[in-house]
């Protein structure tokens, strides 16, 4: 897996302006990433679907209005078999090829929340109904049919170097899963974040040595806020190292006190190319970099890396819509 421009993949992920108020700034912030000319980006879906309608839109917009792929998250925890297979068929219609088939997490705060009797229960039946729906809609369609002859169905599926806090799982135990998610038709996986280098070169190693072949392309987030480590502890469970959460604390104290806001950011971004650098060169087949919806600081890791998708002039991006629905330890410089 590589980039087309000749380099290693790059992907960013995206997530659904939550009211109309949001979408000039989402907007703008797409326009600043596909400038940059990724492989692919993300678009998440929300817990329990509760973003699918914004989620569907923003795909639908990607897929006119820009020359990049599109990968359309999709959960099915909460959706009845019926709910899945009619969002999927939906996808497919707008023309999105690309999926990233996740089991999802219930509803935030919502005690009355329960799944539907009837609903996919893993991201293993996930993929074999994005597979099963697909060759439904081929049979039914010609034209299905041949767009699948030129463009196969590609079926990302996410993968815990961690092991999985929040399921109670070990790395032993993600990488079974991530073989059996292989056997049901996955193409490659993306990482949840982590803080340090070996856990991705170790989960890959044991993961080839279980029979895993797919390609495992490591999640990166540039953390460029203390508040957003501990927000993403408490959503995955995976805690920073305390250096670089003290790093950061003491940097934003002291971006405070001089009226600046650049000495945290630079040692957020300096970190994840660290982490990036060396997943590179372990042999990562791409980047898939997490950016809450901020540009810059994930294109700063790029350019810290060295990594450009330049392309020719007669080849411009289409307007995108602007409207719609403290240092770090010698080790961690760059």
């Amino acid at each position: 897996m590589s980039s087309i421009f000749g380099g290693p993949l790059v992907s960013f992920e995206l997530m659904p302006p939550r009211n109309p108020d949001n979408a000039p700034k989402f907007w703008g912030t797409v326009k600043r990433l596909m400038d940059f000319r990724p492989d692919f980006v993300s678009v998440t879906y929300g817990a329990g679907g509760r973003n699918a309608d914004t989620a569907h839109e923003v795909i639908a917009q990607l897929v006119r209005h820009t020359p990049v792929q599109p990968i359309a998250h999709f959960t099915c925890v909460g959706m009845s078999r019926a709910g899945v297979y009619e969002e999927l068929a939906k996808y497919l219609r707008t023309g999105v090829r690309t999926f990233l088939a996740l089991r999802g997490d219930p509803p935030v705060g919502d005690p009355d929340w329960s799944p539907a009797p009837d609903s996919l229960q893993s991201a293993v039946e996930l993929v074999a109904a994005i597979r099963e729906i697909e060759e439904k809609t081929c049979a039914e369609s010609p034209s299905a049919a041949l767009r699948k002859a030129f463009r196969p169905l590609t079926i990302a599926v996410a993968a815990f170097p961690n092991g999985n806090p929040a399921a109670g799982t070990n790395v032993d135990d993600e990488v079974n899963r991530l073989l059996v998610k292989q056997a049901a038709g996955a193409s490659f996986a993306i990482t949840q974040l982590y803080w340090d280098p070996s856990v991705y070169v170790d989960f890959v190693a044991r993961s080839r040595r279980a029979g895993v072949h797919i390609p495992i392309v490591p999640g990166i987030l540039p953390p460029v806020e203390s508040r957003r480590l501990h927000r993403t502890a408490e959503l995955t469970g995976i805690v920073a190292p305390r250096g670089l959460l003290e790093s950061m604390e003491e940097a934003e104290r002291a971006d405070a006190e001089s009226g600046e806001s650049t000495h945290a950011y630079d040692i957020g971004v300096s970190y994840a190319a660290w982490l990036a650098r060396q997943a590179l060169e372990a042999g990562a087949p791409g980047l898939h970099l997490y950016t809450f919806n901020r540009a810059e600081p994930s294109l700063d890791v790029l350019r810290r890396l060295g990594i450009t998708h330049d392309e020719p002039d007669d080849h411009a991006l289409r307007p995108v819509p602007t409207a719609s629905a403290v240092s770090l330890s010698p080790q961690y410089q760059i």
